[in-house]
C-alpha cells in the first residue's frame, strides 16, 4: 500500500523559520531527516521524498492568459500552515505508515526538542486497470 506523508508547516512569517535556526540546528534537523530516508531507503519503504521550496516561492497556474503576462499568475490567500515536503511510501499496512508520519514529526528543533507538527496521511490510489474501465 501507498501512502503520502504531507508535512505541513505553520505559516509564521511567510516563509519558513528554519531559515532563522542557527547553522547547528538546522544541520540536525537536516541530518534527522536525511537518516529517517536513509532507514526508509533501507527497509525498501521509500518511493519518494521531496522539501518545497517556502510559500514566497510559490505561484498560481491561473490562467493561460494570464500565465503568458506574469510570473505571479494570480492572487493567492495566504494560508494558515504550507505543504513544506513529503514522502511517498510502500508498506504493508496503514499502521506503518502512522509510525513513519510519527517519527518524521519528532525532528529536533533549535531548542532540542521534537518539532512535534502534523503530518498528513493519505492512501495513494491506484488507477483502474483497463479492464475495470
Amino acid at each position: 500500500m501507498k501512502f503520502m506523508l504531507m508535512m505541513n508547516v505553520p505559516h509564521d512569517t511567510g516563509d519558513y523559520r528554519i531559515s532563522q535556526w542557527t547553522p547547528e540546528a538546522f544541520n540536525a534537523h537536516i541530518k534527522f531527516m536525511k537518516d529517517l530516508n536513509r532507514d526508509l531507503t533501507q527497509s525498501g519503504e521509500l518511493v519518494d521524498a521531496q522539501g518545497l521550496a517556502p510559500p514566497g516561492r510559490r505561484r498560481s497556474s491561473g490562467s493561460a492568459r494570464v500565465a503568458r503576462r506574469s510570473p505571479l499568475m494570480g492572487h493567492l490567500p495566504r494560508p494558515r500552515s504550507f505543504f513544506a515536503g513529503y514522502w511517498i511510501v510502500d508498506v504493508e499496512k496503514p499502521e506503518r505508515a502512522y509510525e513513519i508520519a510519527a517519527k518524521a514529526s519528532s525532528a529536533p528543533v533549535p531548542i532540542g526538542q521534537p518539532l512535534v507538527i502534523p503530518i498528513e496521511v493519505r492512501e495513494v490510489l491506484a488507477a483502474p486497470s483497463p479492464s475495470e474501465g
